[in-house]
């Protein structure tokens, strides 16, 4: 069964609701101020199921919308999604305001198939309704409209509604089916409660998939929710797919905190936008369009404010096109190819509107001549060819997988496969999340970072190497990027790893005279003390070289256990503390237990010696207190 979304459009009174009614014994005015003043204030909905010739049955969902200029805020609510226009013309008024509106906003919209329908055609002679079909073939003539059919009916007779729904099923078999498979989006166009189970949302599901138990997420907000329930057209079912009309009942939230102009998506996936680079149409109609004004934006079910920063320009003139930066006052569920309309901000009317090419713009202060470059490649770009932008553009922060999903709107697999096909131009580092950078990116990465332990050697002589943690903090790269580059340069034989250390292989520490020299004259110093030490502040205040290099002597001398640090200030010579350790296994003979009296006795030091030591030795597991005693291993 194919689904598609028919939706009506045309100026107030020329009979769209009357005409959907008619189309499905549906009335989708469901409000009482609508039944008592008969007219459409907000959108409505209707179904109806067409056999088709081939054996395959349409499923169609109708989106009836106002026609009245105060309400086309809620037009543009209903016909975002739809597959398919009727364009009513009523045959005793002809092309009125808001018919030429309304198709200004099917156009705008990039709506592809329509059916023209001349309604009331039972309230004029057959000579003004022909008089009208040639006024709208002037209308529509180089418009998605020109070649479609035109369809003259009346609502109290029934004449024309047959041929009317050969059309649409005719249209309707050549219109390719929504990606099911794409991720999800519902923007949302109504919210209520139904007794005994909660929170209801309506929408047009415009890409993916909905079945009980799914886990979404709702836009701008980012809340989770679980779906508890779904119905296509009134009816119970466990999924709906994309191009149908879907009510979701869901759990963990209220209808106080869901409003028209939300969305619901895949979970983890996307980020609200409030910035957008777009390329901005303005119509004909409109007075110029001035860089930095203020106007109404519409993008399916959500509206708000919206700054225009136009990139190159300072103004746009009537019907002209050009790439802009929209700020948004609220922020929304955006995707590259995504339509939205403009209107302006006082009075009221519509002026131009566009399509969506990057919903995640970076912050960037690059001159306008770039950024319209990169604007172009995504408008005009293959889908190497824009992600190979979106890398470059990352730099050498480089593009994780999740975030090329948001940005281009593609599923894992196929982001996944994208990915997998790009030249030897980009690198991808795995892990957690592949990263995509450009290769020639990777390659002066590589150089900085070899650069900067190059230098470290140069500033540190008596340094072995740089830690890791320091190089990164001084090259500024994010962890994934940073150890895909020492890996890739430790493969390379560039760099030799040892712990948390890195260095150039073949340089380490080199001694100037003077620093070999005290060097030496300090490890003679604890070396000759045995246990009684002196303090290593007195042996250092005795050396030729500078306290900064006599401490980092020290630090080596530590590092390659030829001294080790039993307690602050207190240093011992490794034979020293080896000789200790043989002395007590020898008197673990006599006995093994041993005080501090019966150690300083068999050591011939102080307290002041005999106390850190003791530790040191429970520390080594030599000895194990117990007590006031020790027991010798």
């Amino acid at each position: 069964m194919k689904s598609l979304i028919v939706g009506t459009a045309g100026h107030i009174d020329h009979g769209k609701t009357a005409l959907v009614k008619a189309l499905t014994g549906i009335d989708a005015d469901r409000l009482k101020e609508e039944k008592n003043r008969g007219i459409t204030i907000d959108i409505g909905f209707a179904h109806l199921e067409i056999p088709a010739p081939n054996g395959e049955t349409l499923r169609l969902g109708f989106v009836d919308v106002p026609g009245h200029e105060r309400f086309v805020r809620n037009m543009l609510a209903g016909v975002g999604g739809i597959d398919l226009v009727l364009f009513v013309i009523a045959a005793d008024e002809s092309i009125k305001p808001q018919t030429r509106e309304h198709f200004d906003i099917c156009r705008l919209l990039a709506v592809r198939h329509g059916i023209t329908v001349i309604t009331k055609s039972d309230l004029v002679e057959a000579e003004t309704v022909q008089a009208v079909r040639t006024e709208i073939e002037q209308f529509t003539r180089g418009s998605f409209l020109e070649a479609s059919p035109i369809v003259s009916v009346s609502a109290s007779t029934g004449a024309g509604f047959d041929e009317l729904k050969q059309a649409i099923v005719q249209i309707g078999a050549e219109i390719q089916v929504r990606d099911s498979i794409a991720m999800t989006r519902l923007p949302i166009d109504r919210v209520f409660t139904i007794k005994g189970f909660g929170t209801v949302v309506t929408g047009t599901l415009i890409s993916g998939h909905i079945q009980t138990e799914q886990k979404l997420e709702l836009f701008p907000e980012a809340g989770r929710v679980r779906v508890r329930g779904v119905q296509v057209h009134g009816q119970t079912t466990e999924q709906a797919l994309a191009g149908q009309r879907t009510a979701v009942n869901l759990a963990g939230i209220t209808t106080e905190e869901i409003k028209r102009g939300m969305m619901l998506a895949e979970p983890a996936i996307f980020r609200s936008a409030s910035t957008v680079d777009v390329q901005l149409t303005l119509l004909p109609s409109a007075k110029p369009l001035k860089d930095r004004t203020r106007v109404h934006f519409h993008a399916y079910t959500m509206q708000t404010i919206a700054e225009v920063r136009l990139h190159g320009k300072k103004q746009l003139l009537p019907g002209e096109k050009a790439f802009a930066r929209l700020r948004l006052v609220q922020s929304t569920l955006l995707v590259p190819s995504d339509r939205f309309i403009i209107r302006q901000f006082s009075p009221v009317t519509t002026i131009g509107g566009g399509e969506v090419l990057d919903a995640m713009p970076l912050a960037s202060k690059s001159p306008p001549e770039k950024i319209i470059s990169f604007l172009q490649t995504m408008m005009q770009g293959s889908s190497a060819e824009i992600l190979t932008a979106r890398i470059d553009r990352m730099a050498e922060a480089g593009l994780r997988l999740s975030e090329m999903q948001a940005e281009m709107n593609l599923p894992f697999k196929e982001a996944a496969k994208l990915a997998a096909s790009l030249s030897d131009d980009t690198t991808i580092i795995p892990g957690d999340e592949w990263i995509m950078i450009s290769t020639s990116v990777l390659n002066q990465l590589m150089n900085k970072v070899l650069a900067a332990v190059s230098q470290f050697h140069s500033a540190n002589s008596l340094h072995p190497g740089v830690g890791k943690e320091e190089l990164r903090d001084q090259v500024n790269l994010s962890p994934s990027i940073f150890y895909a580059v020492i890996e890739k340069l430790r493969e390379m034989k560039k760099l030799e790893i040892q712990g948390q250390q890195i260095r150039i292989p073949g340089r380490g520490v080199a001694m100037k005279d003077e620093e070999a020299e005290s060097k030496k004259m300090i490890e003679n110093a604890f070396a000759t003390a045995g246990l009684k030490v002196p303090a290593l502040k007195d042996v250092l205040t005795g050396l030729k070289v500078d306290k900064a290099r006599a401490q980092q002597i020290v630090t080596l001398l530590l590092r390659d256990k030829v001294l080790i640090k039993v307690a602050d200030e207190l240093v011992f010579h490794h034979t020293a503390l080896e000789k200790l350790r043989q002395l007590l296994l020898s008197e673990k003979a006599k006995s093994s237990k041993i005080d501090i009296a019966r150690f300083k006795d068999l050591t011939a030091i102080s307290r002041k010696y005999a106390i850190p030591l003791l530790e040191y030795l429970d520390r080594e597991r030599v000895t194990r207190r117990v007590g006031n005693e020790r027991i010798i291993n």
